[in-house]
């Protein structure tokens, strides 16, 4: 038996209930369903950024990661597979949910597989999925599955959705079980240039005894 794959879903839901959360549970549960029926299992580890809201915005403000967020933060460079979901107010993702990921170090998500969804009050806001996720998650480098995923209210009673979140799943796992994400990190990691404290302890090129380090620590320099 191989082991489980792990699933995180970040979901910037704020309402309760919140439809953004519900259709990243959808799609986590047909996830661990699909798994189970190829005979797998996966760990599904929420990460609700309603809770994290202060340490997202101490972590942009004061550059200082709290706890619940560096939880959240090391969640996904264990993550096989991710589900990001988001509202969308005025055309756009949640300042919530982008904030978050831009606190995040530019390399932790290299070659991960993710479902991107959105929820909004209208169809008007389809395409922000596609004009607007796919580009952060682009910069991010992962690896967007082909079917996003958006719900507007009329779209809950349409078993179209049905049909588009299974579509969704079963390429992103597919993707998990390629294995990509783990290769990259195993055989190509050091071929990328990693931001100072992101790449796990695997930065062995700084040396931190340089003279450069020691003044960018508040240190001085020898005559």
């Amino acid at each position: 038996m191989t082991d489980p794959y792990t699933l995180v879903v970040v979901t910037a839901g704020i309402g309760d209930p919140s439809s953004t959360r519900m259709l990243a549970d959808r799609a986590a549960q047909r996830t661990r369903d699909l798994v189970t029926r190829r005979g797998g299992t996966v760990d599904v580890r929420v990460v609700d950024l309603r809770e994290l809201a202060a340490e997202i915005t101490t972590a942009l403000t004061a550059n200082h990661v709290g706890p619940k967020l560096q939880l959240a933060i090391e969640a996904l460079g264990r993550a096989d597979g991710v589900i990001a979901a988001t509202p969308v107010y005025k055309a756009a993702p949640s300042g919530l949910f982008s904030s978050f990921f831009q606190v995040l170090d530019n390399d932790l998500l290299i070659g991960k597989p993710v479902i991107l969804a959105a929820t909004a009050g209208t169809a008007r806001h389809s395409l922000v999925v596609d004009e607007q996720l796919r580009s952060l998650f682009g910069f991010l480098r992962t690896v967007v599955a082909p079917t996003s995923l958006f719900a507007a209210p009329e779209d809950w009673g349409d078993p179209g959705l049905n049909k588009r979140v299974d579509r969704a799943v079963l390429e992103l796992v597919l993707l998990m079980e390629s294995g990509f994400a783990r290769q990259v990190r195993d055989e190509s990691w050091h071929s990328y240039q990693h931001e100072f404290g992101s790449a796990g302890g695997t930065e062995v090129s700084i040396d931190l005894n340089s003279d450069m380090m020691r003044l960018a620590a508040g240190g001085t320099v020898a005559d």
